[in-house]
């Protein structure tokens, strides 16, 4: 049996949370008890995640010249394993569409990061014999009553990206959403309305417009994660 898409590097170890300082380090503690301090690249709030002592899973950094020398992979919610890492989505749609197991970008040959669009950046540029599509990725990690949502706290980015794709749909060019559901509670996506109802707006309006979203669930495992099946959109 094949491996996840994206494997975790070797050498990775499980902690126990304490503390979040500031917004991108944490403090765990090791298997030895000592304080195992941690890099976390997710600037929301991960609402509803960080409870002391829940489980860690630490990835060793990949330069040795990083202050941090771990990064905040995993956290458990009763159970539950939930990606963090922001940087899962972008990874995750590229390997999939390089697998072809993503329906949806199949017929394109190429994928570029980083696209500017307008003055703004997006996670991802396609193009080949079915045209060009460009494709925004977001972690969610929130989810209420079976419902996993997106954001977790307001963002006046996400809703540029959303003016961003629909400005984009209004000249006929194909956009997508790739919402990465890194949790397994979550049965639907929807934009979360209680946490920024101005994203939630934007959101289904770009849906109107011919914004596609993507929502798939992550599978988050001790060996990585692995794109999981597709999840229909929460009722509005």
């Amino acid at each position: 049996m094949s491996g996840p898409l994206l494997p975790f590097p070797p050498g990775c170890i499980e902690a126990a949370f304490v503390r979040r300082v500031k917004r991108f380090s944490v403090e765990t503690r090791g298997p030895e008890g000592a304080a195992v301090w941690a890099h976390t690249n997710n600037s929301g709030s991960m609402l509803g995640l960080l409870r002391p002592g829940a489980p860690t899973l630490l990835s060793p950094a990949p330069g040795a010249a990083r202050k941090l020398k771990w990064t905040l992979e995993t956290i458990d919610l009763h159970g539950i394993r939930v990606g963090v890492n922001t940087l899962t989505p972008n990874r995750l749609l590229r390997a999939a569409h390089l697998a072809g197991r993503l329906a949806a970008t199949r017929g394109y040959t190429s994928l570029r990061p980083e696209a500017v669009v307008g003055e703004s950046r997006l996670d991802a540029r396609l193009d080949g014999p079915a045209g060009t599509l460009y494709v925004e990725a977001k972690n969610v990690t929130l989810v209420e009553d079976g419902v996993a949502a997106f954001p977790d706290a307001p963002t006046t980015r996400g809703q540029k990206h959303m003016r961003e794709l629909m400005a984009l749909a209004a000249q006929g060019v194909r956009v997508a959403l790739f919402c990465l559901v890194q949790r397994a509670d979550g049965a639907c996506f929807g934009p979360a309305d209680y946490v920024d109802p101005d994203y939630a707006a934007l959101f289904w309006q770009a849906v109107d417009a011919g914004v596609e979203i993507w929502a798939h669930r992550g599978v988050v495992t001790t060996q990585g994660i692995d794109l999981g099946p597709p999840l229909p959109l929460a009722p509005r």
